[in-house]
C-alpha cells in the first residue's frame, strides 16, 4: 500500500545515470515519444490479453491512448487505459533500472555504443532527455489496487505515494526542459507521432482535428487519430487488391510516382518477418535515395537505415519490413549482424529473385515495358550478390538497338548462327550510344549482325559478369574494331610489309593525328570497299577505363593517356594511291585521317574548321 509518501534513490550504482541516458543510450532526443507511447501500447495490449484469457473480468472500456500537450505550460502527457502498476511494480520496473552499473556500462561500451544488443527496460527514462521533471500516475487492473504517484526531477532521488487517479491505466506527465521548448509545439509532436507511431497497433489520439476558420486553425469535435492500426503488411495477400498496395505506397511516399512492382513478405519460421517492398520508378538512375525502406518492430518504427539487414542493392527498394526478431541496442536505432539478421537478408534476396522470375514468366510484357527503369537495380544486384547473380541470369533482359527484348538464352540462340567467331565463341555486339555510334551500328547491321544497346552506367562491369556466366560467349563493342573484323570467321591474311615500311606507315599516320594520345598503327587487308582508315579503342582498355571511372578504383587505367588503334586498310584504293606516292600525298592522307577522327567524334575546334576548308578545296 502507498498510504504515505516515500522517498528513495533509484537503484543504480552511480549517480550519473541521467547523463548516461541523455548522452549515450539514445542517439536522437526525438525518440522519447516513441518509447513512452510504446510502453502505453504494451500496457494496453496486456490488458486486452488478460481480458481475452479471462483473467481480467472487468469492463475494458475505451482503450485508446491519448496524447495531451499544454503548449503554454510546456507539459506533455501520455495517457493509457492499460494494465497500470501497483506500488511494488513501480518499485521493480521504475526504481530498479535494468542493468547493474551505469558506470561499468559507460566504460565498457563508450567506444562501440552502437553494437549494444537488446532492450534494457530503459524506455521510460528516455523522457528525461527532454524533461526537467517526470511524474507517473497509475492504477493497476488488479482488484483492490491503490493508485500510485511517482515523481522525479532528473536526480537519482524519487518520491512515491498515493495518487488520486480513479481509473485503470497510467498517465506519464513530462514537464519539458527550457532547452527543449521545441517539443512544446503541437506541430512538432504531431510530426514525431506520425513518424514513430503511425502504425502502432492501438489507436493513438492527439487532441482534435483542426480546420481553418476566421483566419486561424481551430479544433473540431473529431478526434485526431494518428495511426493506422492495421497496416497493409499485417494482412494476408489474398485479402488485398492491387489498389490497396498502390494506396499504401502513395501514403508512404506522397510525392513519388507509382511503383512498378511490389513484393509481399510473410514468414513465421525460422524467424518472424512481414512487410511490403516496392520497386520504385527511378527518375535519375545514379541519383538514388537509398533510405526509403522503413524498419518496424511490432508496428513500432525503428529506423529507415536498414543497411545491416537488407543487402546493399536492395536498399534501392522502397517499403516496410517488420520483425520482432532483429536484435537492437537500447536505443533501438542500431542493428547487429547476428544469425537472424543474416537469415532475413538471405530470405529477402530470395523473395525478390522469386518475384522477378515470376514476373518474367507470367508478365513478360510488363517486365519489358518497365525494364529500362529497373535494369540498374537488376545489374547492381547481380554484380554485388553472387546468389542473386545466379538467379538473375534467368530473368535479366537484353535490348537490341531495334528496341526488341530477349532473355540471355534467347539472345544467344538467336545470334549464334551468324555471330559465332572462328574460336567458336558467340559474339554479343553492343553499342552504348545510338547517336554517337550510329555509323558503326549500321556497318555491323549491313553485315547481317545484331547489336545490343547497353547504355546503363554499370554495363562495363555487367558485360564482364556475363562473360563469366554465359558459356562460350564474349562481348564486343561495335567501335572496338573494323566492322569486318568484329567477328572474325577465319584467320586474317596480313599485308606483306617490311619492318621499314611498317615504321614508315606508323610515322605517316602519327604525323597527321592529334597529339596527346597513344596510337597503335596497324596495316590490314580489309577489301576495297572498307574504309581507308578506321580508329578503334581496345575493348579491354576502354572497358576498364569506364569501370575505373565509375568505381573510383583502378586509377592506373584512368591516369594512362587515351590509346587508339589506327587500322589502315591497304586494299582501299585511296590508301593504295597515298602509299604509292607517300612523299606527295600528305594532304590526302590528312583528309582520310580526319574522316576517321570525325566518325569517332574526335575532330573539333580548329582541326574541324581546317577539315571543312580542305574538303571544299578538294571538291573544286
Amino acid at each position: 500500500m502507498a498510504s504515505t509518501q516515500t522517498k528513495g534513490k533509484i537503484g543504480v550504482t552511480t549517480e550519473n545515470i541521467f547523463p548516461v541516458i541523455k548522452q549515450f543510450l539514445y542517439s536522437d532526443k526525438d525518440i522519447f515519444i516513441r518509447e513512452i507511447v510504446a510502453n502505453a501500447v504494451d500496457a494496453t495490449q496486456k490488458i486486452k490479453a488478460l481480458a481475452s484469457s479471462g483473467d481480467f473480468k472487468g469492463d475494458l472500456g475505451n482503450t485508446d491512448i491519448r496524447i495531451e500537450l499544454d503548449e503554454d505550460k510546456k507539459v506533455l502527457k501520455v495517457r493509457d487505459s492499460g494494465v497500470g502498476m501497483t506500488e511494488e511494480e513501480v518499485d521493480r520496473f521504475i526504481n530498479q533500472i535494468a542493468f547493474s552499473s551505469a558506470g561499468e556500462f559507460l566504460e565498457k561500451y563508450k567506444d562501440q555504443i552502437g553494437s549494444i544488443i537488446g532492450h534494457f527496460g530503459l524506455g521510460f527514462y528516455s523522457a528525461f532527455m527532454v524533461s526537467k521533471k517526470v511524474t507517473i500516475d497509475t492504477l493497476s487492473w488488479k482488484e483492490g489496487a491503490t493508485a500510485v504517484k511517482w515523481s522525479c526531477d532528473g536526480s537519482p532521488e524519487y518520491k512515491m505515494g498515493e495518487s488520486t487517479k480513479k481509473t485503470r491505466g497510467t498517465v506519464i506527465t513530462m514537464y519539458l526542459d527550457d532547452d527543449c521548448a521545441e517539443y512544446a509545439s503541437r506541430t512538432k509532436i504531431q510530426d514525431l507521432l506520425y513518424k514513430y507511431c503511425k502504425f502502432m497497433p492501438v489507436k493513438i489520439i492527439f487532441g482534435k482535428e483542426q480546420e481553418w476558420k476566421d483566419g486561424k486553425y481551430v479544433d473540431t469535435d473529431k478526434d485526431n487519430v494518428i495511426n493506422n492500426i492495421e497496416p497493409i503488411w499485417t494482412k494476408a495477400p489474398a485479402d488485398l487488391k492491387e489498389e490497396d498496395y498502390m494506396k499504401f505506397y502513395r501514403d508512404l511516399y506522397p510525392t513519388e510516382e507509382d511503383p512498378m512492382f511490389y513484393i509481399h513478405l510473410n514468414v513465421d519460421y525460422p524467424f518472424n518477418l512481414t512487410g511490403v517492398l516496392y520497386f520504385p520508378k527511378i527518375k535519375e538512375r545514379m541519383a538514388i535515395d537509398k533510405h526509403k525502406i522503413q524498419l518496424y518492430c511490432n508496428q513500432m518504427f525503428v529506423t529507415d537505415h536498414v543497411d545491416n539487414i537488407v543487402p546493399d542493392f536492395l536498399t534501392l527498394l522502397h517499403g516496410v519490413i517488420d520483425s520482432p526478431d532483429i536484435p537492437l541496442n537500447v536505443s533501438r536505432s542500431y542493428l547487429q549482424s547476428d544469425r537472424n539478421v543474416k537469415m532475413i537478408s538471405t530470405y529477402i534476396t530470395r523473395k525478390v529473385a522469386d518475384r522477378l522470375e515470376e514476373i518474367f514468366k507470367e508478365q513478360r510484357a510488363q517486365l519489358e515495358e518497365k525494364w529500362d527503369n529497373i535494369k540498374l537495380f537488376i545489374e547492381y544486384g547481380m554484380l554485388s550478390d553472387e546468389k542473386f547473380g545466379e538467379r538473375g541470369v534467368k530473368f535479366a533482359l537484353l535490348k537490341n538497338t531495334e528496341g526488341k527484348y530477349f532473355s540471355i538464352d534467347e539472345y544467344k540462340n538467336a545470334v549464334a548462327p551468324t555471330q559465332t567467331d572462328k574460336d567458336k565463341k558467340v559474339v554479343f555486339l553492343y553499342a552504348t550510344n545510338l547517336q554517337e555510334q550510329y555509323s558503326r551500328i549500321e556497318q555491323a547491321k549491313n553485315l547481317g549482325y545484331d547489336v545490343l544497346l547497353l547504355d546503363c552506367e554499370l554495363d562495363s562491369h555487367f558485360v564482364n559478369l556475363l562473360e563469366q556466366k554465359i558459356e562460350d560467349c564474349r562481348f564486343c563493342r561495335v567501335d572496338s574494331d573494323n566492322a569486318e573484323n568484329l567477328i572474325p570467321k577465319q584467320e586474317e591474311v596480313k599485308p606483306e610489309m617490311s619492318e621499314e615500311d611498317k615504321k614508315t606507315l606508323d610515322e605517316l599516320l602519327k604525323s597527321v593525328l592529334p597529339a596527346g594520345n597513344d596510337y597503335f598503327v596497324e596495316a590490314r587487308n580489309l577489301g576495297e570497299q572498307a574504309a581507308p582508315v578506321t580508329i578503334t579503342q581496345s575493348e579491354f582498355m576502354r572497358r576498364f577505363r569506364e569501370m575505373s571511372a565509375l568505381s573510383g578504383g583502378m586509377n592506373y587505367y584512368r591516369e594512362m593517356p587515351e590509346s587508339y588503334n589506327i587500322i589502315v586498310n591497304m586494299q582501299n584504293p585511296v590508301i593504295a594511291r597515298i602509299w604509292a606516292d607517300r612523299e606527295n600525298n600528305g594532304t590526302l592522307l590528312k583528309q582520310v585521317a580526319d574522316l576517321a577522327l570525325l566518325e569517332n567524334g574526335m575532330l573539333k575546334g580548329k582541326d574541324l574548321a581546317d577539315f571543312i576548308a580542305r574538303s571544299r578545296e578538294l571538291l573544286k
